[in-house]
């Protein structure tokens, strides 16, 4: 009878191990997707009523996200122009991105994971942690929550301002270079991914308050790069701003710097931490049990599994 924890790692026969350059990149593709975990099929998935809960609650997530945080990001008044009035709103806009982060990952973890961030949900489907078809609905979902975030954030703005409002929405700053915002980008997901993983990975205790430490990368990576790009590394976040505010100059540094960033974060993780043999990372889909057959699992930050309930979040 198969143990607990082997319910939940990853077998070594699912692990690509084939030599490099040994197929063609279809072929190569199909194979990793086929490592894929298959323990449901793409209609039981679909099908399942925790899955769409879980698709749901990635919508909502990311809408609170885009009101709270990109809400901090009104600019009523004319750009500050001294260096203190300046750090004190990138001091305010990483604290409300940082601290929502953590309030919404502490609310909603135990549904959907709490990605509210298609850098995170993309990184965890390159380390084989979810399936391809949870990856594109919390994608979708995250997006339209972006968007729908945006959209009440409009709501709630004066008439008069909403035109230099700003809500948000990102772009380089005047005279970085698009080099420059796409490296600032992908360094700031990379943090975020590793971050995220790190707390999620049960090999890891007694690392205090799971949900604020993944906030607190944000704040880092604000601190970082509200001066260069305003600060994203979520496309979710960027897109819905973009598309009410009509501001899409060098918009693709949003999408591709933080998938890289996260593809980059979860192979980075996965193969440089001493437990990867045996890593355990809870997915998102239910596993098959011998004893009880098919047993539902909740997602990655689930239940009894989780990193960051509320037993081992202590301060």
């Amino acid at each position: 009878m198969a143990s607990p924890n082997d319910l939940y790692s990853i077998p070594e026969s699912n692990k690509l191990t084939n030599p490099p350059n040994a197929y063609s990149p279809v072929e190569t593709m199909r194979r990793y997707i086929d490592s894929l975990p298959q323990d449901l099929s793409l209609r039981e998935e679909l099908t399942d009523q925790h899955f769409w809960k879980a698709v749901r609650t990635e919508f909502l997530a990311t809408l609170l996200l885009t009101v709270l945080g990109c809400g901090s990001c009104l600019r009523w008044k004319a750009p500050p122009t001294d260096q203190i009035t300046a750090s004190a709103v990138e001091l305010r806009v990483a604290l409300a991105f940082g601290l929502g982060v953590a309030t919404l990952v502490q609310c909603v973890g135990q549904v959907s994971g709490g990605h509210m961030n298609p850098a995170v949900t993309v990184a965890l489907l390159v380390t084989r942690h979810i399936s391809v078809a949870r990856t594109a609905a919390y994608v979708l979902a995250q997006c339209l929550g972006g968007l729908a975030g945006a959209g009440i954030l409009y709501g709630l703005t004066p008439q008069g301002q909403r035109l230099s409002a700003g809500l948000g929405a990102t772009e380089p700053a005047v005279g970085v270079a698009a080099s420059e915002a796409f490296g600032i980008e992908f360094m700031a997901s990379v943090v975020v991914v590793i971050t995220v993983l790190s707390n999620m990975d049960p090999q890891r205790t007694e690392m205090g308050c799971k949900s604020l430490s993944i906030g607190f990368s944000y704040v880092v990576g604000h601190l970082l790069a509200f001066p260069y790009t305003g600060a994203s590394f979520n496309p979710a976040r960027s897109f819905g701003p973009a598309i009410v505010t009509n501001t899409w100059r060098l918009h693709w540094i949003y999408w591709v710097a933080p998938v890289l960033g996260g593809i980059i974060g979860g192979v980075t993780y996965d193969y440089t931490q001493e437990s990867h043999s045996q890593q355990t990372l809870r997915r998102s889909f239910r596993k098959k049990s011998s004893r009880t057959g098919m047993q539902r699992d909740m997602s990655a930050l689930s239940n009894n599994e989780t990193e960051l309930s509320l037993d081992h979040c202590r301060l």
